[in-house]
């Protein structure tokens, strides 16, 4: 059973009276208690993405130009804003990039995991500060009363991150959308709280949508891949026959940039140049400025995503 249906999503800004397409015609299917990962480099359009389901993509200056995000019968992009405030935080959560950014620096942080609790499920305060002690144990945090009095720069960047993963599970939510969990973190601390979210998936049946620019998470945690570039799905495929065969060069260039053991003594491959704006993206096909495969049809005619095999789709005119 789906539990989010994406189709045809575009997002664009109003920069300097410019329009700049940051989302252009996305479309994709989640499952219940899958995983979803959207990766591609650095303003490829995966967090606006993600900030769409949450409705939560500053208007103006952006504008959601048509699309549907289907959620429980309803309509993400159409229901008004007071039934969007009950959908947000209790039937889905995000985590944010940047919990110091993420986490208000004046409240306690159990102050703000309660919060929640208060509004979506009527708790008292005494109900409420008991419910965040236990979620803070459950998200792996040592000293859960301590942390519940404690500020966000009195912790490491790491517990800040598990203060947020509690925030976004206080209410028990069916999605959770997850944007770049493990930044700024050392690998030691960002193995350990992917393990803790695939085990809090397991035990609470969610589905998630994992965005990030490391193919080694999605590796390890997603069901299902898209591969954007500058606001487009360039591929979508299961996990596993994204990684055994990719169809798109981007996806391959991405892989290729993945360091290993059997490569050590290589130079780590790059892509060469830098993804376009959104103000400023190429005619035709938009990777093909950077592209090994290019040709002159690839400059001029914007490819349409092709059906290659099941569920494996590729936006590219020479996937074969």
């Amino acid at each position: 059973m789906p539990c989010l249906t994406c189709t045809d999503l575009r997002v664009s800004f109003s920069i300097q009276k410019k329009t700049a397409h940051a989302v252009r015609g996305v479309s994709f299917g989640l499952d219940d208690r899958k995983t979803l990962g959207i990766v591609g480099e650095s303003g490829c359009g995966k967090s606006v993405t993600a900030l769409s389901v949450m409705r939560l993509v500053p208007v103006p200056p952006a504008r959601i130009e048509s699309g549907s995000m289907i959620f429980e019968g309803a309509d993400l992009l159409a229901i008004p804003e007071k039934q969007m405030c009950g959908v947000r935080g209790r039937r889905i959560s995000m985590i944010f990039q940047d919990p110091m950014t993420s986490l208000n620096p004046v409240f306690t942080c159990g102050g703000q995991v309660a919060e929640s609790l208060l509004l979506h499920k009527g708790m008292g305060k005494a109900e409420a500060a008991e419910f965040c002690e236990r979620l803070f144990a459950e998200v792996g945090i040592a000293e859960p009363k301590r942390v519940y009095a404690a500020y966000p720069h009195n912790l490491s960047g790491g517990m800040r991150q598990r203060v947020m993963i509690a925030m976004a599970l206080a209410c028990s939510p069916r999605l959770l959308i997850a944007d770049e969990p493990t930044t700024a973190l050392d690998v030691t601390v960002q193995a350990r709280l992917l393990e803790l979210l695939k085990e809090l998936q397991d035990t609470k049946d969610m589905s998630m949508i994992l965005i990030t620019h490391n193919l080694g998470i999605v590796a390890g945690m997603a069901h299902d891949v898209i591969v954007m570039y500058a606001g487009e799905v360039m591929e979508a495929a299961p996990s596993k026959e994204l990684f055994d065969a990719p169809r798109h060069p981007y996806t391959d260039c991405l892989l290729k940039t993945i360091p290993s053991i059997e490569k050590r003594s290589e130079r780590l491959t790059v892509i060469p140049g830098t993804v376009p704006t959104p103000l400023e993206i190429p005619e035709g096909c938009p990777f093909h400025p950077r592209c090994p495969r290019v040709t002159d049809r690839c400059r001029k005619e914007h490819p349409p995503l092709h059906a290659v095999s099941g569920n494996h789709q590729v936006r590219c005119h020479h996937y074969e």
